[in-house]
């Protein structure tokens, strides 16, 4: 391969990424805390082997609820908890499907600390969910998931959840997730 083929492919890449990102998020109303599990589940159906998800929200938006909903529609062993003290849980699949890597990214320090890890080494065979990933795990994949979750007033359970498809795989997002 030659330097214009290779700058051309980057050019390509990075014209492919802008039509992505012009697209924009899907948007989703999630009334309880049952729906979002639902809306994992929904996910779930999408995803195979070497899917990046990076989550993001308030605490207690509903990141783990939404990963527990991916871990049942992937059939791993559970159960799913917040992974904050451990970083990082893999979860087997129970079915010949992926496993789930649940990974609690809001006490690392910074992109060497998720590094450690060593993530990149089972992401192509597992599902990754990253929570508080957002400026630490995009670099992990050109291919992700974004889903930002935001809570609405206080006295309800309602939540919006933004899932933005990065990359090729992606492309048809909206119209799975419709």
């Amino acid at each position: 391969m030659n330097d214009s083929t290779r700058h051309d492919e980057a050019a390509r890449t990075v014209v492919d990424r802008a039509a992505d990102d012009a697209r924009g998020p899907v948007v989703l109303r999630v009334p309880t805390a049952g729906a979002m599990r639902e809306l994992g589940v929904r996910l779930a159906g999408l995803l195979r082997a070497g899917d990046l998800l990076v989550l993001s929200g308030d605490l207690g938006a509903g990141k783990t609820t939404l990963t527990q909903g991916i871990g049942e529609g992937l059939k791993v062993r559970g159960p799913i908890t917040s992974p904050t003290f451990v970083i990082a849980r893999v979860h087997p699949s129970l079915g010949g499907g992926p496993a789930l890597v649940h990974v609690d990214a809001y006490r690392l320090g910074g992109f060497a600390e998720l590094d450690d890890l060593d993530l990149d080494a089972s992401l192509a065979e597992s599902v990754t969910v990253v929570e508080w990933g957002e400026g630490l795990a995009e670099n992990l994949s050109e291919d992700r998931l974004d889903v930002v979750i935001i809570r609405g007033d206080e006295d309800t359970e309602e939540r919006t959840v933004k899932v933005a498809g990065i990359g090729a795989r992606w492309a048809g997002l909206p119209a799975a997730l419709g």
